[in-house]
């Protein structure tokens, strides 16, 4: 059965499979990800920004959603109002986004609209709208969405565990940012964001559908020709600290609120991350079944949810987790999460264990490789992990023959994960 699964993947791969190329623009060699897909007459294109997402808000936490919301407010030309009534009718979808390493352009429309698109999306690139007008819609907002988070304490919970984990580093602040950081970004801190950012030489092109690949190219250099050339920086990489920490925050809540986390020693390139994809699961990732869910929920209702992973990312990599229970099983419950990673690191996972992430993770592969957007979006992790187009499908073929000696060599080898701080929102 896993080997019919495998041949299945391999199959939908040769046929619809991503392809790495590149485009040249001012002498300048642009990755570019691309896939012909003509089940559909639609079209998608990201364009990535290395290197321009939280990590480089300095001492301005906030500072690149900021930037991301007024690119959202579309062209100083048309204005919010104008450049939105132009995608909507045409049924163009667009966004700017960023996450902690990145931001991201993305627009998607039918083969019909989307030239219609690439002009707007080029007009965006030339006149964005950083104005006054648009600095105070997007300041009003944002301060108003952080004012919410205040009794969102989840959201509490997690952002304490990362100023515990990353402290003194740039991950160490909310993405978001704070109410005082918001209150000090100027416009002129987005023109330079900006400006600094959307460079040639950061960017990653990701484009498929109903397109050839010379045509998807011309429009690519139509839309970033008159953007400068830039530099990319190296990425800094940053380790969660092992010092087992407790941040407890005191609110009129009828549960505890239970973040934990720890260093994870693992970067984006290691030849194991697909080990560490299968501990991951069979501690926490999974859901019921999972060693976590199952001790803490199934056996001692302590918690009505239990959840962790392994994080590897290119700028940092941690293990982190999480639980809600009632006020009363807050001390048990930490205990056993305590005791459950200890062991786990100790004498590793069962065979029923790994045969039951294996069945997972190679029956529910077909499911993460069956739409455009899935295909492109590995395509493009793996090209950033920098592995091979196509690399996902050596990677499950290791996790098949991944056998129980390996598995617990792997889990023994990384006792940091046991070194856990706790972020707590409680009564």
């Amino acid at each position: 059965m896993k080997k019919l699964i495998l041949i299945l993947i391999f199959i939908q791969g040769v046929i619809m499979g991503a392809k790495l190329d590149f485009v040249e623009i001012n002498n300048t060699k642009i990755p570019f990800i691309f896939e012909n897909e003509t089940n559909l007459p639609i079209i998608s294109l990201q364009i990535v920004f290395q290197k321009s997402g939280s990590i480089e808000d300095k001492n301005l936490p906030g500072l690149a959603r900021f930037s991301a919301r007024i690119l959202n407010q579309g062209t100083k030309k048309l204005g919010n109002v104008g450049f939105a009534k132009k995608l909507e009718e045409r049924a163009i979808h667009f966004g700017v986004s960023t996450g902690i390493e990145t931001m991201v352009f993305e627009m998607s429309a039918l083969k019909s609209e989307f030239k219609k698109g690439a002009k707007l999306l080029k007009e965006l690139f030339d006149g964005p709208n950083i104005t006054e007008e648009a600095y105070e819609k997007v300041k009003t907002n944002t301060l108003g969405m952080l004012l919410k988070k205040e009794s969102d304490y989840d959201y509490i919970a997690s952002v304490n565990l990362k100023k515990i984990l990353f402290k003194n580093t740039p991950l160490e602040n909310p993405s978001d940012g704070t109410i005082e950081s918001i209150k000090k970004i100027k416009l002129e801190d987005i023109k330079d964001f900006i400006n600094r950012h959307i460079a040639l030489k950061r960017a990653i092109i990701v484009m498929g559908g109903d397109i050839e690949i010379d045509d998807a190219k011309k429009l690519i250099k139509d839309i970033l020709k008159d953007i400068p050339v830039g530099e990319m920086e190296k990425l800094g990489f940053y380790n969660a600290s092992d010092k087992k920490e407790n941040v407890i925050i005191k609110k009129d809540t009828k549960q505890s609120y239970i973040y934990f986390g720890a260093p994870f020693y693992m970067n984006i390139d290691d030849e194991e991350n697909y080990i560490a994809r299968v501990a991951s699961y069979i501690l926490g990732a999974g859901g019921f079944g999972s060693r976590l869910m199952e001790e803490i929920r199934v056996k001692r209702g302590l918690a009505y949810s239990a959840y962790s992973r392994m994080i590897v990312n290119k700028s940092h990599s941690y293990f982190s987790g999480y639980l809600q229970t009632k006020l009363e099983s807050q001390d048990e419950a930490i205990k056993v999460v305590k005791e459950v990673i200890k062991d786990f690191v100790k004498n590793g996972a069962t065979q029923k264990e790994l045969d039951s992430a294996k069945k997972f993770l190679l029956g529910s592969e077909p499911l993460r490789n069956e739409t455009l957007s899935q295909r492109l979006s590995r395509a493009f992790n793996e090209y950033y992990r920098g592995k091979p187009l196509g690399y996902s499908k050596k990677e499950l073929e290791k996790i098949e023959k991944l056998n129980l000696k390996d598995l617990n060599r792997f889990i023994k080898s990384h006792p940091e994960i046991t070194n856990l701080s706790f972020s707590i929102v409680t009564k």
